[in-house]
């Protein structure tokens, strides 16, 4: 018998596992998801819109070398290393070997310690017969496995993106303070060494210049505590980035200013649904619901019997001369059945098992597609709360920069008191930080909406 003929039951029962496998086929969940108007895509580099190349250097050198980033694309590395074997294992498997042995034989046994060699040498060949498709439905959990962990490597790239831009803002908001700070300073300082040249001169009170004292010093401390704030920061962004322990030390780079940023237009509130079911967390749930529907059938199949089928074909010899001539030629074709008989329930427990996890993917996907129209809704409503607010905050600030002017002078010509300058003052400094607050809160909005909206959206 030849390699060809000993291989055909093989090859002929690998044409006939094209059957149905056991188990019930996919279905995309029915839900009632609202209808849009708008045609829409995901637009994949949303930061760029902001206008800052800082910010697109910083999210492209996190994407390269953030480290929690590499576990997560190496996790996806093992889950297609594990598609990999659940499509090797539908495939037959053959083996080759080649073997010697020299032995003797005990003296008072038959042969009188005689010494005899053997040799042997082969191909053998095993395969499952996937009857009931058990295998193929391990393949599509196990692709179903690996499309969840790419799914999920997706969203930690959106989140650290996400992350990076938010931590970036934040980083150029305590910049904003920290110039208005220092600029408050400034001319607080100047404004004491004025009052101390008045008191001085006999025209002004020892008051006007203890008040003034206080003014400066408040100010004066509040440069290291935002300096400090920068500093970590810094150091946040760093470690999002991924850079070397050595570069910590280095300051980071700026782009644009806080208010020089470029705020990207409006998302419509009609967008479309499936723009949000391409969100990744939502893609990851499916892929987790795919493959626990899978593992039903695989769970099911164990009712059924499994049939494996082997072959061999090679050569035995005494002599290592003759093995490989004909006379020393051996073979071997075999099949086996093997059939559940009783189990005291061991295998409906198995499939209630599997049953009972594909309800909770299933639970897990309806959540996690709520949750995104949650999320969108929220950040919608942030986007257009935060640009109200900033642009109150700029006309609250812009009046009280001439309510401080006009106090000035009242106060120079005589008509009111050091107070009402000092009020005036305070109220701007505390008008700054609040504007700089605004200015990042809707920063974060628009960074949210973008997440919220699997990573951002283009007009069709």
């Amino acid at each position: 018998m030849t390699l060809k003929q000993a291989l055909m039951p093989l090859l002929v029962a690998a044409a006939l596992s094209a059957c149905a496998a056991v188990g019930p086929d996919y279905q995309r969940p029915s839900l009632p998801l609202p209808q849009g108007s708008q045609q829409a895509q995901v637009d994949a580099h949303w930061w760029r819109q902001f206008g800052d190349a800082t910010l697109n250097r910083l999210i492209a050198d996190a994407q390269q070398y953030n480290r929690d980033l590499q576990q997560t694309a190496a996790r996806v590395e093992e889950a297609a290393a594990a598609a990999g074997a659940a499509r090797a294992s539908q495939l037959p498997q053959v083996n080759a070997s080649l073997g010697g042995a020299r032995a003797q034989t005990s003296r008072y046994s038959s042969g009188a310690g005689a010494i005899g060699e053997s040799y042997n040498g082969g191909l053998s060949a095993s395969w499952e017969f996937d009857l009931w498709g058990k295998e193929a439905r391990k393949r599509e959990a196990a692709n179903a496995d690996l499309a969840q962990s790419q799914r999920l490597l997706d969203g930690a790239r959106q989140s650290l993106s996400a992350q990076v831009a938010a931590t970036y803002f934040q980083l150029l908001s305590y910049d904003a303070q920290l110039a208005a700070v220092q600029a408050t300073l400034k001319g607080r300082e100047e404004s004491l060494a004025l009052r101390k040249k008045r008191f001085n001169g006999g025209m002004t009170s020892e008051l006007e210049l203890k008040q003034a004292e206080a003014e400066a010093a408040s100010a004066r401390a509040a440069v290291p505590r935002l300096q400090q704030a920068v500093r970590q920061t810094e150091h946040a962004l760093a470690v999002l980035t991924g850079v070397n322990p050595r570069e910590l030390m280095t300051p980071l780079a700026r782009g644009k200013a806080l208010d020089g940023l470029t705020v990207p237009l409006d998302v419509p509130s009609d967008l479309p649904s499936d723009l949000l079911l391409r969100r990744p967390d939502i893609a990851a749930a499916e892929a987790q619901l795919v493959a626990a529907n899978a593992r039903i059938g695989v769970a099911r199949s164990a009712y059924f019997p499994s049939i494996g089928l082997s072959a061999g074909l090679g050569s035995a010899s005494l002599e290592l001369s003759k093995l490989f001539t004909g006379p020393a030629q051996t073979w071997n074709f075999a099949a086996n059945l093997a059939a559940p008989i009783f189990n005291n329930g061991q295998i409906a427990a198995g499939v209630d098992a599997a049953n009972a996890r594909q309800k909770q993917a299933l639970s897990a996907y309806e959540k996690a597609v709520q949750a995104a129209f949650a999320d969108t809704l929220d950040a919608l409503s942030a986007v257009g709360t935060s640009r109200e607010t900033e642009a109150a905050q700029s006309q609250q600030l812009a009046a009280m920069r001439e309510a401080l002017r006009l106090a000035r002078l009242r106060y120079d010509a005589g008509y009111s008191s050091y107070l009402e300058v000092l009020d005036a003052e305070r109220s701007v400094f505390q008008l700054e930080q609040a504007q700089s607050d605004a200015r990042l809160a809707r920063l974060r909005a628009v960074v949210n909406l973008y997440s919220a909206l699997g990573g951002g959206w283009q007009p069709g």
